[in-house]
C-alpha cells in the first residue's frame, strides 16, 4: 500500500534541490567566525542565504538573523522585549509593560505570553471570529498606552486562515508600538512583504518549505534590537551567539531559491488538489464541515469534521491506511484537551471532537490525491458504521447556526 502524505503543515519532506545542496556543501565546514580561507568560504555562504533572505521577503532596510526554527525566532521576540523593560537588558521605561496578540497564536506564542505574565507583563489575547480570523478594530480598540508590543500570526497552522495583518500594522505603525508576526506557516505559500505587511518583526522556519529542521530566521526592522536568548560570541550580528548551522542555512536558502521561482505556480497546484480532496470527499460523505475561511486561508490547507465520529479515531486509522493527517497542531497532537484554535472559533464540541487537518505540497500528485480520499471516504463510512451516535442532528442541535456545513446532492 503507498503511503500518501498530507501532514504538511506539521513538516515537509526534503526538497531534492535542497537535499543536493547540502550533498554539495558537505565539505564546507570553516568556522565562519575565522579568518582564514575556510572560514571566508563559510561565511561567504551564509551571507549570501541572509541578502537573499532579504530580498525574498521584500526587505530594503533591516536584517535577517539566523536562529534555531519558528518557536525560537517567536520566543526571542517576546522575551527581548519584556526583557528590556524589566531586567538584565534595560531600564524599565513601563511600570507593566502591555502584550497583545490572539487567542489562535501558535504553541510557541501562547506559553511565552504567559511566561511574560511571570515576568510582570500584561497580556491581552484577542477574540477571532468564527472563521478563525481577527477582527483589525478589536486589537485596535485592545491597545493602552502601556502597550509595547503586538504579536499575531499571519497564517494559522491548523485552519489556515491568513489574517488581516496589514491593516493592523498600518495603524501599529502610527502609534508607534512594535509589530511581530509569526509567518512561519505562510513564508514560501503565499507572498510575504515586509513592508506591505508593516511589521518590525517576522519569524521564519525551514522545515516548513522543504528545507530541514533545526533551522529559521528572524528578520528585524531599521533601529530594532534585541536582548539575546543566547549569550556568548559575536554572531548574528550579536544578537544570537553559537556557531552557524551552516548546511541548515544552505538548506534554508535553496528553499527560498525554489519558492521564489516556483511559488505562484506551486500554491495554485496545490489549492487544487486540496480542493479536489475536499470535492470528493462532500460528493461521497454526508456531514462533511469545513473549519476556517473558505477563501482567505492557505492554499494547501483544508480542516475538517465529520457528523459521528472521532477525530483522533480517524488519524488512526488513516495513518494505518497509509494516509497521514493531523488532528491538530503538530506541537499539540498529543494532548488529549481540544483544539485551542477551533475553540476560539466557537466551535461545538462535537465539531471540535471530530475535527481532522489535511495538508498539501510538494510530492503530492493528483492521483494520490484521489487515492487518499477514497481511504478517508472508507474510514469514515466504516466509524460509522460502529458509532453510538446516530441521530443525524448532533452538528444542528449543538451548533450556533452560523457554521459552515456542505452535504452532497
Amino acid at each position: 500500500m503507498k503511503r500518501i502524505y498530507l501532514d504538511h503543515n506539521a513538516t515537509t519532506p526534503l526538497h531534492p534541490e535542497v537535499k543536493q545542496a547540502i550533498i554539495d556543501s558537505l565539505d564546507i565546514f570553516g568556522n565562519a567566525s575565522s579568518i582564514h580561507p575556510f572560514g571566508i568560504e563559510t561565511r561567504e555562504k551564509i551571507e549570501a542565504v541572509r541578502s537573499d533572505l532579504m530580498a525574498f521577503l521584500g526587505a530594503s532596510s533591516g536584517k535577517v538573523i539566523f536562529t534555531s526554527g519558528g518557536s525560537e525566532s517567536n520566543n526571542v521576540v517576546l522575551k527581548s522585549h519584556i526583557r528590556q523593560q524589566t531586567t538584565c537588558c534595560g531600564q524599565a521605561n513601563v511600570d507593566q509593560p502591555h502584550v497583545i496578540t490572539t487567542a489562535i497564536e501558535h504553541p510557541s506564542i501562547l506559553n511565552t505570553v504567559q511566561c511574560l505574565r511571570n515576568l510582570g507583563a500584561d497580556v491581552t489575547q484577542v477574540a477571532v471570529d468564527r472563521y478563525g480570523k481577527v477582527d483589525p478594530q478589536d486589537v485596535i480598540d485592545t491597545i493602552r498606552p502601556n502597550t509595547i508590543l503586538v504579536s499575531i500570526m499571519l497564517a494559522n497552522n491548523e485552519v489556515g486562515t491568513i489574517q488581516p495583518v496589514e491593516v493592523i500594522g498600518r495603524v501599529l505603525k502610527e502609534k508607534g508600538i512594535v509589530f511581530h508576526c509569526d509567518a512561519v506557516q505562510a513564508v514560501g505559500k503565499i507572498p510575504v512583504n515586509v513592508e506591505d505587511l508593516n511589521v518590525d518583526y517576522l519569524s521564519i522556519s525551514g522545515h516548513k518549505i522543504n528545507a530541514t529542521k533545526g533551522i529559521g530566521a528572524l528578520y528585524l526592522g531599521s533601529n530594532l534590537s534585541l536582548c539575546p536568548l543566547i549569550h556568548g560570541g559575536h554572531q548574528e550580528l550579536d544578537f544570537r551567539a553559537g556557531t552557524e548551522n551552516t548546511l541548515g542555512i544552505i538548506a534554508l536558502g535553496k528553499a527560498i531559491e525554489i519558492a521564489r521561482e516556483h511559488g505562484p505556480i506551486e500554491a495554485e497546484r496545490v489549492r487544487n488538489l486540496r480542493d479536489r480532496f475536499h470535492r470528493i470527499l462532500v460528493e461521497n460523505l454526508d456531514g462533511v464541515y469545513l473549519n476556517g475561511h473558505p477563501e482567505d486561508r492557505l492554499p494547501g490547507t483544508l480542516n475538517l469534521s465529520f457528523d459521528h465520529v472521532d477525530g483522533a479515531a480517524i488519524v488512526e486509522m488513516a495513518g494505518a491506511m497509509g494516509v497521514a493527517a493531523s488532528s491538530g497542531s503538530a506541537c499539540s497532537s498529543r494532548e488529549t484537551t481540544p483544539s485551542h484554535v477551533l475553540s476560539a472559533m466557537g466551535l461545538p464540541a462535537v465539531r471540535l471532537r471530530s475535527a481532522v487537518r489535511f495538508s498539501f505540497g510538494y510530492g503530492n500528485a493528483e492521483a494520490d490525491i484521489e487515492e487518499a480520499a477514497g481511504r478517508i471516504v472508507t474510514i469514515i463510512t466504516r466509524l460509522r458504521a460502529i458509532s453510538p451516535i446516530r441521530s443525524g442532528s448532533e452538528f444542528s442541535q449543538a451548533g450556533s447556526g452560523s457554521e459552515i456545513k456542505e452535504r452532497s446532492n
